[in-house]
This record gives structure tokens, C-alpha cells and sequence, in this order.
């Protein structure tokens, strides 16, 4: 218990002073990627670009003046006492017209722009869901490596312990020089460790970083505590991603602007109307009159859009209902695994318990002449293998759990 106790002192001691800076836990990580990802900002302006498509959906076509001016050209033709300037000589034509757009085609353009708004949110939270995953994974990547150096640091701070008493026991005689040699060498080797288990930390922090979309100086909260509750219930879960999975939701709204496509492009089958009024000045002589036209559908009645449209719906269906068996074994994989993981991790508690024990007295009984040096020794490389065998199982059975929570669309609600 006391060899606990030091360690996770030293450990400590170790974090707060090399690494005084921000702690991220995997929550906090994921809500200042939702912040500050750069990935994350350009895909938001999507929204925007979708929502300046129902400003464009709600114009009404603008109104066409038209002008045609003809002029007498022959001189012999002017009447008497008139140059080419000459109203008489030139006949004016001044035309507007509106094309009236008929209430359900604007209906349902707007219908379908709103529609893509809402699809367009859909698709920017399926961006955050696989980008909070992207984010976790790395942020669990940090907090392995984090441990791995202090797991580290911890054994060498043991070995480092047992070095000064060994001189000391050297000084008078207790031990050879080959058992203090023995040590050293062994305390040399984790210095090496150290070095590369803190520049891999560095390496994994910076990749973090990026992805968060941080500058400052930050590190990972180290602390067991991890995980919310997920219900135990296979079923519960399932339903639970059928519900809040962005990309359900999004081709949901797939469908929904499809439907609204479908009621547009058969308005748009309907001809549109131009009406509108002349003024004709004739050789100084005004005329007014009427104008209107509109199309005659005889070959052309949007045929093609309208088939499309339809297609379009039941390959938003198709593809909706292969993704809800995906989700199925999806969800059921990352479950079994989520359970798996959680039972090999209290079976390696119980393990680690039992090296960190078999340590502490072997090192009591070579201290006090009980064993020799080889069992000693034997006994550290064997307790930091359980320890990297420990958190190894750890990264596993957490990893497991972020997939969970990325199957079920959890991971959403987790950055919030």
C-alpha cells in the first residue's frame, strides 16, 4: 500500500508541474472542437448557403419593358416639311409585360427550399457526429500515452529508490557490485523509455490540438471517472439510435425534400403567363394595346424532372431502409464489444491489484535479504507489463465505448 501511495504521489507530482496547463476532459475536448474546428465552421456555412435559397424562393419574377423604335429611312418618303428627327417619320413601340408566377409554383419552391434548410442541418450534425469521433478517439489516444509515460516515470521513480539504497548497502558490504550495476542499468533503460513515451505524448497532443482547433497549451484529464450511463438494454439502444442518429435524420429529410420536389415539378408543368400593356406611337399617332402569351404544352411537360423527381424519393427510401439494418449490426457489434471490454477490464483490476501486491513484497523481502536481486527485478518488469497490459485493456474497453456512443448518435448530446 505504501509503493501505491508513493507512486501515485510521484505520478502527480510529475503531472501538475511538467504540464501546468488547461485539463481537457473527453466532454470538454469535444465541446471545444464544436466551437473551434475549422472543418466544423466551413461545413456551417452550408446552412447559410441553403437558407439564402428560400430568399431566393420567395421573389416573384421581375417585370420586362420592352422598345422598338423604326425609322423612316427614305428621305423621299418624309411629308412635306419634316426632317428624319421628325415624329412623323419614326414609329415607337414601348411594351410591359410581367410573367405571373401561379401560387403553387411558388408554394412549393419555397416548400423545397425549407425543406433543403432542414436537410442541410441534418447533414452538418452527421458532420459533427463523425468529427466528435474523429476527436474522442484522438483525445483517448493522448490519455494512453499520458499514462504509459507516467507508468513510466512511476517505475523508474521505484528502481531510482532502490539505487540509493543499494549504494548505500554497496558502502557497507551488504550486496555485490554486480546487484547496484544491475539496477542502474535498469533505471538507465526507463530513462530511455521516458524520452520516448513523452515525445509520443507530445505527438498525439499536437494531432489533438489540431483537430480541437486549439493553440494554447492544453493537456488530457487523467482521472479513471470517464463514461455516462448507457442503458443495458439492447433494444433501448437501438431504438435510441434509430431516433437521434444524424444520419437517419438526414436522409429523413432527404425524403421530405424530395416529396416537396415532386409537388414542384408537377406545378411546373404548368405553362406561366405573360401579360402586360402597349403604348405604340404611329407617326405621331398613339395606339395602346394589350399584351399576353403563354406556352402550349404540347411536347414539353417537364416529363423528365417529374420521372426524376420520383426516383429520386425511392432511392431516398432504398437507401434509408439498408441503413437502418446497418444500424442493427452496427449497434449490436459495438455493444457485444462495449460488454466484452468491460468484463476483461475488472478481470485485469483484479490482476493489476496482484502484481502491484507481489512488487511490494518482493522488494521488502530483497531489501531485508529475502530473495535476490533476479527475483527483484523479475518482479518490476513484471508489474509494469501488467501495467501496460492494464491500461492497454483500458484504452480498449474505452475506445469500445466511444464507438458505442458514436452507433447510437449519443456522442451528439455528449459535446453539448
Amino acid at each position: 500500500m505504501q509503493i501505491k501511495i508513493l507512486f501515485t504521489l510521484i505520478a502527480g507530482i510529475c503531472v501538475n508541474t511538467m504540464y501546468a496547463q488547461t485539463s481537457y476532459s473527453l466532454q470538454k475536448a469535444l465541446q471545444t472542437a464544436r466551437e473551434n474546428n475549422p472543418t466544423l465552421k466551413s461545413a456551417e456555412l452550408n446552412i447559410n448557403i441553403a437558407q439564402s435559397d428560400v430568399i431566393t424562393a420567395k421573389l416573384r419574377p421581375n417585370p420586362v419593358l420592352n422598345n422598338q423604335s423604326l425609322q423612316l429611312v427614305n428621305s423621299s418618303k418624309f411629308p412635306a416639311d419634316t426632317k428624319w428627327y421628325n415624329g412623323e417619320n419614326r414609329q415607337i413601340w414601348w411594351q410591359l409585360t410581367k410573367p405571373f408566377q401561379l401560387p403553387p409554383v411558388r408554394k412549393n419552391k419555397i416548400e423545397v427550399a425549407n425543406q433543403s434548410v432542414k436537410l442541410s442541418e441534418k447533414l452538418f450534425t452527421e458532420t459533427q457526429r463523425n468529427l466528435f469521433q474523429d476527436v474522442a478517439l484522438k483525445w483517448l489516444d493522448v490519455w494512453t500515452a499520458r499514462k504509459q509515460w507516467d507508468m513510466i516515470i512511476i517505475a523508474k521513480a521505484n528502481v531510482d529508490s532502490l539505487v540509493s539504497t543499494n549504494q548505500l548497502r554497496l558502502k557497507n558490504q551488504v550486496i555485490s557490485e554486480t546487484e547496484l550495476m544491475r539496477t542502474q542499468l535498469l533505471a538507465n533503460q526507463y530513462e530511455l523509455q521516458i524520452k520516448n513515451a513523452e515525445q509520443n505524448y507530445k505527438n498525439e497532443l499536437a494531432n489533438l490540438k489540431l483537430i480541437m482547433g486549439v493553440q494554447e497549451d492544453i493537456g488530457v484529464d487523467t482521472s479513471i471517472k470517464f463514461i455516462t450511463s448507457i442503458p443495458e438494454d439492447a433494444d433501448s439502444l437501438l431504438q435510441q439510435a434509430l431516433a437521434n442518429r444524424s444520419d437517419v435524420q438526414s436522409l429523413k429529410s432527404t425524403i421530405d425534400v424530395a416529396n416537396a420536389n415532386i409537388k414542384l415539378q408537377k406545378s411546373l408543368a404548368t405553362p406561366v403567363p405573360e401579360l402586360g400593356v402597349i403604348y405604340n406611337p404611329q407617326n405621331t399617332i398613339p395606339y395602346v394595346g394589350f399584351f399576353g402569351t403563354i406556352e402550349i404544352p404540347i411536347f414539353s411537360r417537364n416529363q423528365g424532372e417529374r420521372k426524376k423527381s420520383g426516383i429520386i424519393k425511392d432511392q431516398a427510401q432504398q437507401n434509408l431502409a439498408l441503413l437502418q439494418k446497418q444500424i442493427n449490426t452496427e449497434l449490436g457489434t459495438s455493444y457485444s464489444s462495449y460488454v466484452l471490454q468491460k468484463m476483461n477490464l475488472e478481470k485485469f483490476k483484479a490482476i493489476q491489484q496482484k502484481a502491484e501486491q507481489i512488487l511490494s513484497n518482493v522488494k521488502y523481502a530483497y531489501l531485508h535479504g529475502g530473495t535476490t536481486i533476479v527475483d527483484f527485478l523479475e518482479a518490476q518488469r513484471s508489474w509494469l507489463d501488467t501495467q501496460h497490459d492494464y491500461y492497454n485493456n483500458m484504452q480498449q474497453f474505452r475506445e469500445s465505448y466511444i464507438k458505442l456512443l458514436y452507433a447510437t448518435g449519443l456522442i451528439n448530446q455528449l459535446a453539448q
